[in-house]
C-alpha cells in the first residue's frame, strides 16, 4: 500500500512516528509532507523522519490563514498528483483531506480537540474516515458530518499510544544545563496564533515569575515574539532548537501548558500538570480534570513547586501503555482504494 501522511504541527511528528514504523514494517510505502510551522521541521529531523516541506503557517489573521490554505492546497495537489497513493492520513490537516478528496484518494484524519470549528468543517467533511478518542461524545461531531461508520473511536489518550515504547533520556538535562537534584518546571506558552485561543490568561506572567523564583524553569515558546519577550525578562531556560520534550516532561516536577498535547503527555507520563487553556475545554481535558489527572490553573500560588520523591516518580513510571497498531488499523483498515 502506498501511504501519504501530512504533518502540519510539531505534536503530529510524535503521533505519526510509531505509525510510520508500523506501516513500513508491514511492507507499506510511506511518503510524508510537512508544513513549516514552529518546530515541526526541526522535530522531523530530530526523529530521523524525511518529509517534503510544502507551505507555511498563515499567522494570526483570518486573511493570512486563508491565503496560506489556498496556496498550500495548490502545492499539495501538484505534489500528490500522479503518485498513485492508496490512502492519505492526517492529524487534523484539512489541507490533506481536501486535496485527497479532489484527487479521489481515500483519507483518514484524527484529532482530540473537537471545537476547532472551521478546521473540522473542512477536514472532517472531506475525509473518508474520522478517528478520535472515545471520551469525545459522538453528538459533538455530527455537525462536522462525522457519524458512524465514518466515525471511529479509540480508548484512552493518543499520548498513551505514541509514548508506549518511550523511555526518558537524561541527555536532555545535560543539554540544557539542568541539575537533576533541583526542582524542574516545564512551561509551554499559549498558542497565540490559533483562532480558537483568543484570550490571554491573566495569571500566566505571574505564574512564570513564581516558577522562575522557585525552580529551574524551562520555557518552550511557540513564536519568535514570545522567545524575545522571555529572553528580555531573563532567568528562564529557553532551548534554541527542538529538544526531547517528552524526556523533559518525564523528569519535570511540574508542567504548565496552555495547549493540549504537552498537558496530556504529562498525564501519560505521570508528571503533575496544570492547564492554563482559556478556550472551550474539549472532552478529553474535561475527563482528565474530572478524574484529577489534570488541574485547571486559577491562581499562580496553586501550583506546588517541589522536588518529587522516588515514590512519586515510581508511580509515574507505572503508566498506561497502549498498542499504536490499534490506531494504525483504525486509520487504514479497509480504507485503501481497490
Amino acid at each position: 500500500m502506498n501511504v501519504w501522511i501530512d504533518i502540519t504541527a510539531p505534536a503530529h511528528v510524535l503521533v505519526f512516528r510509531p505509525l510510520i514504523a508500523i506501516l513500513q514494517e508491514r511492507g507499506d510505502t510511506v511518503e510524508v509532507t510537512a508544513r513549516d510551522y514552529a518546530q515541526t521541521v526541526q522535530l522531523l529531523e530530530l526523529h530521523g523522519m524525511e518529509a517534503d516541506v510544502l507551505g507555511r503557517h498563515g499567522g494570526r489573521s483570518r486573511l493570512g490563514k486563508f491565503r496560506s490554505l489556498t496556496s498550500r492546497l495548490r502545492e499539495l495537489r501538484s505534489w500528490a498528483r500522479g503518485r498513485e497513493f492508496d490512502v492519505a492520513l492526517a492529524h487534523g490537516s484539512h489541507e490533506l483531506t481536501m486535496t485527497a478528496r479532489r484527487l479521489s484518494i481515500p483519507s483518514a484524519t484524527t484529532f482530540d480537540y473537537e471545537f476547532a470549528w472551521l478546521q473540522h468543517q473542512l477536514g472532517c467533511r472531506a475525509a473518508t474516515r474520522v478517528v478520535v478518542p472515545d471520551s469525545i461524545p459522538p453528538e459533538r461531531l455530527k455537525r462536522y458530518g462525522a457519524t458512524p461508520p465514518k466515525l471511529q473511536q479509540y480508548a484512552g489518550l493518543k499520548e498513551e499510544y505514541y509514548l508506549a515504547d518511550f523511555t526518558p533520556d537524561e541527555a536532555v538535562l545535560t543539554e540544557l544545563g539542568l541539575d537533576p537534584a533541583e526542582p524542574l518546571a516545564v512551561v509551554r506558552t499559549p498558542p497565540a496564533v490559533s483562532l480558537y485561543h483568543r484570550f490571554e490568561h491573566p495569571v500566566f506572567a505571574q505564574l512564570l515569575e513564581r516558577l522562575r523564583d522557585r525552580a529551574q524553569t524551562v520555557v518552550l515558546p511557540r513564536t519568535q515574539e514570545q522567545r524575545e519577550e522571555l529572553t528580555r525578562a531573563g532567568g528562564y531556560r529557553i532551548p534554541e532548537h527542538a529538544v526531547d520534550a517528552q524526556s523533559l516532561v518525564a523528569y519535570a516536577d511540574v508542567v504548565v501548558s496552555a495547549g493540549g498535547t504537552m498537558n496530556r503527555e504529562a498525564v501519560a507520563l505521570g508528571t503533575p500538570v496544570w492547564t492554563t487553556f482559556e478556550g472551550r475545554l474539549g472532552a478529553v481535558d474535561e475527563r482528565l480534570i474530572a478524574e484529577g489527572r489534570l488541574k485547571k490553573l486559577d491562581r499562580p500560588e496553586d501550583v506546588e513547586v517541589r522536588k518529587r520523591d522516588a515514590a512519586e516518580r515510581a508511580a509515574g513510571a507505572d503508566r498506561v501503555r497502549r498498542d499504536p497498531a490499534i490506531v494504525a488499523e483504525l486509520l487504514t483498515g479497509g480504507l485503501a482504494r481497490g
